[in-house]
């Protein structure tokens, strides 16, 4: 496929014909055997919630899927750059993990963790010999949501505090639980508050082909009273602004050699809110991600986590790490992305990735943490269960023989590298920021800071879609391009990449 079709259905008709060729690959598809495409659209508006949003305006159908690949069902290939947002780590269907798995379902398909069955034993060790000092009991669950509501359970118990802190921007889950601690308004929720629970005045949302509009004021969101954000050391758009541990920095940024200039400010809010927003007794966790994913790969500025975790240990809290996103090689330097920021957390919660699409899930910590949680017992149905754990260890083993940790290192400095060049090119891209395989292309109205106009994001992933790359988006506004593909990819992907970006950024602004 020569990834050149013209965009269908929408106002941006055009033939895009300075676009480079897809790729080759000798990977044939199956044909296609399902529903018709519009089948599914009756079945969609029949049986499938509302809030279950089309990402395009034509929605794609994907059948089948290859390493970097998917195929829609006329059998058309895309170059995928978002992985299942974040989870195919060592490519679609890679066979050994395909192979891992259908030999496993031969002999035992399912049992759970009151019985010991070799592949849990197997995978449990070798993924903790991944993290450094004490961290080494591991507990396996089913998804990131599950994993961080554990962690904030054994946050609790071992310090005998309530509060949790997390970062504005930050993504954590969607279950009612774990509200309070997802800060972006797009996925709060406007649910009345019962009584010990803050009243935050919120937005009523709706949705148009996933773009949140904001219209009128509604009861407040159920803000759980153990819940507080602290304000985000966001080098773009933060209030001193700053330097991060990346290729790429934000314009008009500092270039300090060791920890920000900055980041003492951003820590100062952080002690005035622990001073004034908390009980005296103390916070039982920092939760924070080591790069925000749905935050639109927000990076912090260098030096804040390692200083934000001191003072929390001060107030008696733990420093829980989510790895969901930033996790098993994505960031390129460092197998874990808290090891960028010369950390040791207290608790890690790991996903997606974790089994390349397979739902599995973990929490990581040390022993002393996971006793404070044998005052009752614990038990998890489908954690760990032999399927899973032939799938984990297999996505372990796939990471070290293939050698992707470093392919991410390699390919992602070449691929920021890329998007600055395509940032001096169009006054439309306001920040390139990101690390390895794990990247943001921050759209801003020309001249200003300000996000860019929905409409025109929407226009943007469309046409990029219909030249043959499937992005996502992210951050505060979803105006921010997210590109976190599987592990896999290579060179002459990048370059298909930013041929289309960079077209499709042109054919929607000029």
């Amino acid at each position: 496929m020569a990834g050149r079709a013209p965009v269908r259905g929408t106002k941006l008709c055009r033939n895009y014909s300075a676009v480079a060729k897809l790729p080759p690959t000798e990977f044939q598809p199956k044909k296609y055997a399902g529903p018709l495409w519009e089948n599914t659209e009756k079945i969609k508006s029949e049986h499938i919630p509302p809030s279950v949003f089309n990402f395009y305006k034509k929605p794609l159908l994907l059948h089948q899927g290859h390493k970097q690949w998917l195929f829609d069902h006329t059998g058309r290939r895309y170059l995928d750059l978002l992985a299942g947002v974040v989870t195919v780590s060592v490519g679609h269907c890679h066979p050994k993990v395909v192979s891992a798995v259908k030999e496993q379902m031969d002999s035992l398909w399912h049992t759970t963790n009151i019985y010991r069955h070799p592949k849990l034993y197997e995978y449990v060790e070798k993924l903790a010999d991944k993290f450094p000092g004490d961290l080494k009991v591991v507990y396996l669950v089913n998804s990131g949501s599950e994993a961080n509501d554990l962690a904030v359970l054994l946050a609790r118990l071992y310090t005998g505090n309530n509060e949790i802190l997390s970062l504005q921007g930050s993504y954590h889950g969607y279950s009612s639980g774990l509200m309070g601690l997802t800060s972006m308004q797009s996925y709060r929720l406007p649910l009345l508050a019962p009584s010990g629970f803050h009243h935050v005045r919120n937005l009523i949302v709706t949705k148009n082909y996933g773009h949140f509009i904001f219209l009128t004021s509604f009861p407040p969101v159920a803000l759980p009273a153990w819940c507080a954000q602290v304000p985000l050391p966001d080098p773009f758009r933060g209030a001193w602004g700053g330097c991060r541990d990346s290729p790429a920095q934000a314009p008009g940024a500092c270039s300090c050699p060791g920890d920000c200039v900055a980041t003492d400010n951003y820590i100062h809010q952080l002690k005035q809110l622990l001073e004034h927003s908390v009980p005296v007794r103390g916070v039982a966790a920092l939760f924070a991600e080591s790069i925000q994913g749905g935050g639109g790969t927000l990076q912090f500025t260098k030096g804040y986590l390692k200083k934000a975790q001191e003072l929390v240990k001060n107030y008696g809290g733990l420093y829980i790490a989510d790895e969901v996103q930033t996790g098993f090689g994505r960031t390129g330097d460092h197998f874990w992305g808290f090891e960028g920021h010369g950390v040791t957390p207290d608790i890690v919660t790991l996903a997606k990735g974790i089994g390349n699409g397979f739902p599995l899930a973990a929490v990581v910590t040390t022993r002393d943490v996971a006793a404070a949680h044998a005052r009752a017992a614990y038990f998890n149905t489908f954690g760990g269960n032999p399927l899973a754990s032939a799938a984990g260890k297999a996505v372990l083993e796939v990471i070290e023989e293939e050698k992707l940790q470093e392919n991410c290192k390699v390919v992602g400095k070449y691929f920021i590298e890329k998007l600055k060049d395509l940032q001096a090119r169009h006054s439309v891209i306001g920040d390139v920021r990101g690390k390895g395989l794990m990247l943001g292309v921050e759209l801003v109205t020309p001249g200003s800071k300000e996000p860019l106009d929905n409409s025109k994001v929407l226009d943007i992933l469309e046409a990029t879609k219909d030249m043959g790359v499937l992005v996502g988006r992210g951050g505060k506004k979803s105006n921010t391009i997210r590109l976190k593909p599987p592990m896999c990819i290579t060179k002459e992907d990048v370059d298909f990449s930013i041929s289309v970006l960079d077209e499709a950024v042109r054919s929607v602004m000029q």
